[in-house]
């Protein structure tokens, strides 16, 4: 297949952070006393709101569809070794290949075929689908369509997801960034967690969908203050400067994303937050135990040591972890993240034994 797709890189419905009341709501408590800081967050809002945005990213190639899935060719000579970038279900999969800071874009000019999943849209008829589906029945599909077994590069759940395809299909190595796996390291945010779910769970139920609302809501809770604080620092920013417009881009990938299936918020809150059934050595995909450390091909872990998102202390533990002093997204997109993890990570790749 070689339909070329153009892909919004605002796929936003809103400019404005999602939900926007609830936004409104903790800003004004997290400035509470401080009028300046508020002027700040509120001028920040409103210069997201009409900031200037390019329509399209330049289009890809979809190489392989599993249902809604599709696997998109980011370039790379088509004999080179595939490498299978596998986002997280939740926000866009653009992070991965974010024009003039892609790590798919690098791989590709460091001799790798990068080929990267889009989870597509899941409507309610997607219901049931679980964490465990969408490695068994949609990843592992993608990963058997292709000539040789590729490398698996998972981001954040992305990760996980990843994690559990390796153990259920030849795969050539395995590498995470940023994903969790042991969910006690989550510690008192669990309980935010679990409440969360608790009150929008037959909400959720009733459609089959997790609204992206619901995550955003729940990712708001783990650090109310840098969410405020970040948007008062763009009100004070020349809306010119190369880091206005990164806050926007980033701003606006993590505003987007389609509803996740209700069996995926039903793993991630009940699952994994509360069960911790990954690690604690519990979780099964199709009768299989999910066990990192007993996968059958290389394994790598790199675990950022001030992720807020997805803290360190739920990393999986591979013998081989890479520590960054790095964040969640700046990890993968940020102004350190070439030295920091593109040029480890491929370094790594570069020594897996040779599959042909």
């Amino acid at each position: 297949m070689t339909d070329l797709i153009p892909i919004r890189e605002n796929a936003a419905p809103q400019h404005s952070p999602r939900p926007l009341p609830l936004f409104l709501a903790m800003l004004r408590s997290e400035t509470l006393g401080r009028p300046e800081e508020f002027t700040a967050a509120m001028t920040g809002l409103a210069a997201y709101q009409t900031a200037n945005r390019p329509s399209f990213r330049a289009a890809i190639t979809a190489v392989q569809h599993v249902g809604r899935v599709t696997l998109y060719d980011c370039g790379g000579a088509v004999a080179a070794r595939p490498v299978i970038l596998v986002p997280s279900l939740i926000n866009p999969p653009y992070i991965l290949d974010l024009p003039g800071a892609s790590l798919a874009r690098a791989m590709a000019a460091a001799g790798l075929r990068p080929l990267l999943v889009d989870w597509g849209t899941p409507d309610g008829a997607d219901a049931e689908q679980d964490v465990g589906a969408h490695a068994a029945d949609m990843l592992v599909p993608l990963i058997e369509s292709l000539a040789e077994p590729p490398v698996l590069v998972g981001y954040c759940l992305g990760g996980t997801i990843a994690t559990a395809a390796a153990a259920l299909a030849p795969v050539a190595g395995l590498a995470t960034l940023a994903a969790p796996w042991r969910f006690t390291g989550y510690g008192r945010a669990r309980e935010t967690m679990i409440d969360l779910w608790q009150h929008a769970e037959p909400g959720c139920a009733a459609l089959g969908l997790v609204p992206m609302e619901v995550l955003q809501a729940g990712f708001w809770r783990l650090d109310p203050a840098r969410t405020v604080a970040k948007y008062a620092a763009f009100g004070r920013m020349d809306p010119d400067s190369q880091a206005a417009h990164a806050f926007v881009r980033l701003e606006d990938w993590a505003n987007a994303g389609a509803p996740l299936p209700f069996a995926v918020g039903r793993d991630l809150f009940e699952t994994f937050v509360r069960d911790d059934a990954p690690g604690s050595g519990t979780w099964r995909v199709g009768g299989t135990m999910i066990d990192p450390r007993a996968l059958h091909c290389p394994t790598v872990e790199f675990v950022s040591l001030t992720d807020r998102i997805v803290p360190a202390a739920s990393a999986a533990g591979l013998a081989d972890r890479r520590d960054l002093a790095i964040g969640h997204v700046g990890m993968i997109v940020g102004s350190r993240a070439r030295a920091s993890l593109w040029q480890p990570l491929l370094d790594w790749i570069e020594q897996l034994a040779p599959s042909r």
